[in-house]
């Protein structure tokens, strides 16, 4: 994706990890560290924010979904004030971390409120996907990745793209030279 000068951007990191400082947001630091230094960086950590787990309420018999919980609010407001959602997660079991699906799914109720058109408004904003694996074989991301570019297409958003790299123990993605490098011209 070639950098827009013209257009205001604002990126939302989502950090779906179990582990702080983990090798996913490790990446993702290195690769935001190579944005321009006007366009806002927005970083929540869904540890921190405590999402409960969601509930589809989408079939009740007014249809209606309204967030009943102030770290839904926080996320949602988060996602459409960014141009750029990037979520950050390790591969776990060949996708996202639960965390993070988790944090997908409230979009589903999203849809949902009255007058709020989310879908709508996220078509062309860019989802772009940082992961770390435990393993050298990047092909064990496939279902993560192909996870995400359907679900960017169905939103009719962009699909920046996913930045992996290789780590396991804590820092270790920092001697993974091809993702360290890949990251200093990832997000422009």
């Amino acid at each position: 994706m070639e950098w827009r000068a013209d257009v205001n951007r604002s990126f939302l990191f989502v950090l779906g990890s179990a582990r702080a400082d983990g090798n996913s947001e490790r990446l993702a630091r290195r690769a935001a560290a190579h944005l321009p230094a006007d366009v806002p960086q927005r970083w929540i950590d869904l540890k921190s924010v405590r999402l409960p787990e969601y509930e589809d309420r989408r079939l009740r018999e007014d249809r209606a979904y309204l967030p009943t919980d102030q770290a839904e609010l926080e996320l949602l407001h988060a996602t459409l004030d960014a141009t750029d959602i990037a979520l950050v997660s390790p591969l776990y079991w060949y996708t996202l971390s639960s965390s993070t699906k988790t944090y997908l799914d409230y979009w589903t109720g999203w849809f949902h409120i009255p007058g709020m058109r989310f879908k709508e408004r996220m078509a062309g904003r860019t989802l772009w996907v940082v992961t770390a694996l435990g393993e050298d074989d990047l092909h064990a991301a496939d279902p993560l990745v192909e996870s995400v570019k359907r679900s960017a297409d169905y939103m009719k958003m962009r699909f920046g793209g996913v930045l992996l790299g290789i780590g396991s123990r804590p820092g270790q993605v920092e001697e993974d030279t091809r993702a360290m490098t890949g990251a200093t011209t990832f997000f422009t």
